[in-house]
């Protein structure tokens, strides 16, 4: 059986490459990036340069054609400093990664690609964190409200906003549309926006020893590598991810099986069968123990 074809986007990132390892094995790739280097500097093997923000599609069309699914974790991190203040800045800079977002959906759409899986992240709906964390809030489902108070978190709420309106196939129509609008209209772009925790080894132990409010935050967020690896797989290889309504998208957190977890996995096990083997609690005790005890001295 030939291996399906994934184009990868932001394929030099640090979240790309520790997911990367499980892709290569399973799908044919293209990886795509504006440099071929990772945060270390080094190659990293296939990645092809373009600049997926230039509303000329045209010029990166053909890496999409043939394709079965777009992960997307292109991520516009520079700002412009002609851009005026730092909150000008942060605000371009965001608008640029829905730029992005925007020419991938509609490129995916025209050249008749199946399915995006888009790396969202936590803080689409971040703002709920500190009410929880205060104890005025409990709990977070993907498909509440997502409610962010930066641009940052802010830009992944566009995103996933953006990948409904595609889901459902009822974008306007153009009065003179062009050949790969005509193909793409009315169809469903499927669409799985991943709101990605904390995919790091190091958060528990970098709070101040003693900071119960800070270990609880990094417990409840981690996602091992193995299991971000599982979450993307599944969620392209997944054959039904339609919603209640029929509209193919679903949002899914991206975390292990936390004990301390305030966000929902239930869909993500529901939908595509996801099955977490890691658990924070267990992974950190010997660092959980140390907080617990410098914070009864």
């Amino acid at each position: 059986m030939p291996k399906r074809k994934v184009l990868v986007t932001g394929a030099a990132g640090k979240v790309a490459g520790q997911v990367l390892p499980a892709l290569r094995e399973r799908y044919e790739l293209t990886l795509l990036d504006i440099k071929t280097t990772n945060r270390g500097g080094e190659e990293v093997p296939g990645v092809q340069i373009e600049d997926l923000v230039d509303k000329d599609r045209d010029q990166y069309r053909h890496h999409f054609r043939g394709c079965d699914a777009v992960v997307h974790f292109g991520f516009v991190g520079n700002s412009d400093p002609a851009a005026g203040s730092d909150t000008d800045r942060r605000f371009w800079n965001e608008f640029s990664n829905v730029q992005m977002a925007y020419n991938i959906y509609q490129t995916a759409l025209e050249e008749g690609v199946r399915r995006v899986v888009v790396a969202s992240s936590n803080h689409a709906a971040d703002y709920y964190e500190q009410l929880i964390l205060d104890g005025q809030w409990d709990f977070v489902e993907p498909n509440g409200r997502a409610l962010s108070d930066n641009y940052y978190g802010w830009a992944k709420e566009v995103y996933e906003h953006l990948g409904f309106v595609f889901a459902a196939g009822k974008q306007a129509r153009s009065s003179s549309p062009t050949s790969g609008e005509k193909m793409a209209a009315g169809r469903q772009l499927e669409n799985v926006q991943i709101r990605i925790g904390g995919p790091r080894e190091t958060d528990v132990a970098n709070c101040r020893l003693g900071d119960l409010r800070c270990m609880r935050r990094a417990l409840a967020v981690y996602i091992s590598d193995r299991d971000m690896q599982q979450l993307f797989v599944k969620s392209i290889e997944t054959e039904d991810i339609r919603d209640a309504h029929g509209v193919p998208f679903q949002i899914f957190y991206g975390i292990s099986a936390n004990t301390h977890a305030f966000w929902s996995l239930v869909n993500a096990r529901n939908v595509i069968d996801y099955a977490p083997q890691d658990n924070s609690e267990i992974r950190f005790a010997d660092v959980i123990a140390n907080h617990i005890a410098a914070a009864e001295k």
